[in-house]
């Protein structure tokens, strides 16, 4: 086994042997940087920025017990051993002192009695040393945790949750999702999010749906997530067409982007805004590849966008922060009326037009939209009469001189002057 690079000092390259941490956030073997300091200089070798008097050495003793880990790790793969010891055996040494490996080991036991309730207990350590340690993170990642976490969330459809074993497996489950999302590389051009693909397996889709529909706020929230994460990864290109194309994926998740909408069990307003905005995200990372629109217009995304933008026009949403995805919708909604059909559906949909206007101009935000918001509208009413008609009785044209004295962008600005002259001509 490699050598992982978080574990080489970056002067020597080699394995740490006494990691410690320098002012500026950077660690090296303490040999390394104490010749390096000792050497006068005053400057931090990978950042250069300057130490001043500040030259303290903190022992970084997460990464050092990481080391020792994975070393023993990495001495069961490369050494004859003897024979492993008895399960109750190996389990009993495993709860003294988790390695990754022993967590790892947990995780993919098969299911039987008390299974369960060690998985929550490695799932409830891998969140804890994911979130409090970015080595340990990026170790988990390259010892293939991911594809195991995954496999705990999508093993086969789920039951309701009064079929489960006293809830256990829907526990099991939503743990396994927050360690994977804890987990996942932020970059879309990362290929370990390769590992999403399993989602292409019949089994998983459909477990990934009865998720979807059954599941409770967080779990959701979490699920769309993970679709955002497919719909922009380039190591999911394929399957993201699949998605796109998949009516029991629309058919669950579109019902999410109201924040009323159905719930398997009463949910804390929280979950339920988090749930509806990441739904959100999903759609409009979908619609943003063209071949995956025509699917999205097909299943009713227009109008589930154009339903989650009214509703957060309404002010409803003051106090549950739903205002961060509607961005996303406006995009979304835009993407969508660049094709014909897409348009028809904005036009079509009852107070369409006019939740479009809404966002054109806000008193009470940042206007982020308002970009989108104006292009869809320029869109529809180049081509609808009832949609100009709409517009103007909205009061679109004082938002739009509104939004001419404003700070918005340029890009905003010309599009706004070219749908007042679009109304002028009416």
């Amino acid at each position: 086994m490699s050598i992982p690079h978080l574990f080489r000092c970056p002067i020597s390259l080699d394995i740490f042997t006494d990691p410690v941490t320098l002012c500026t956030g950077q660690t090296y073997d303490r040999p390394c940087i104490e010749r390096w300091l000792a050497a006068g200089h005053r400057t931090c070798p990978v950042t250069m920025q300057p130490l001043g008097d500040a030259t303290a050495l903190v022992p970084n003793r997460t990464l050092r017990h990481l080391i020792e880990r994975w070393l023993s790790t990495d001495q069961h793969h490369n050494h004859h051993l003897p024979e492993p010891a008895a399960p109750a055996a190996e389990a009993e040494a495993d709860a003294e002192e988790p390695s990754l490996a022993a967590l790892k080991r947990c995780l993919q036991q098969p299911d039987a009695a008390g299974a369960g309730k060690a998985k929550v207990g490695a799932l409830k350590k891998v969140m804890t040393l994911a979130s409090e340690s970015d080595v340990g993170r990026a170790c988990m990642v390259q010892l293939g945790f991911l594809p195991v976490l995954l496999q705990l969330v999508f093993h086969a459809p789920a039951a309701p949750p009064s079929e489960r074993r006293g809830g256990e497996a829907a526990v099991v489950e939503e743990l396994a999702l927050q360690c994977a999302l804890g987990l996942m590389p932020s970059s879309a051009a990362s290929p370990q999010l390769g590992c999403l693909n399993v989602l292409k397996s019949e089994a998983s889709l459909a477990s990934l749906v009865a998720l979807l529909e059954r599941g409770r706020g967080r779990t959701r929230a979490g699920l769309c997530r993970l679709l955002e994460a497919v719909a922009t990864a380039a190591a999911t290109r394929e399957l993201a067409l699949v998605v796109a194309a998949s009516p029991r994926v629309w058919q669950a998740l579109l019902p999410l982007l109201r924040h009323d909408g159905p719930a398997p069990t009463p949910a804390p307003p929280h979950d339920a805004h988090a749930a509806s905005d990441a739904a959100v995200r999903a759609v409009a990372a979908i619609c943003a590849s063209e071949p995956a629109r025509g699917g999205a217009i097909h299943h009713g995304a227009v109008g589930a966008l154009l339903g989650h933008l009214s509703w957060a026009a309404s002010g409803k949403c003051a106090s549950g922060g739903c205002a961060g995805a509607v961005p996303s919708a406006l995009a979304a909604v835009e993407a969508l009326a660049a094709s014909e059909a897409g348009r028809m559906a904005v036009a079509r949909a009852p107070g369409g037009t006019r939740a479009l206007v809404r966002h054109v101009f806000m008193m009470n935000s940042s206007n982020d939209g308002s970009e989108h918001a104006v292009a869809a509208l320029l869109a529809v009413c180049r081509e609808s009469r009832a949609a100009r008609s709409e517009a103007a009785g909205a009061g679109v044209v004082t938002l739009l001189l509104l939004l001419l004295q404003s700070q918005c962008g340029a890009r905003a600005k010309a599009k706004a002057r070219s749908l007042l002259k679009l109304l002028k001509s009416m």
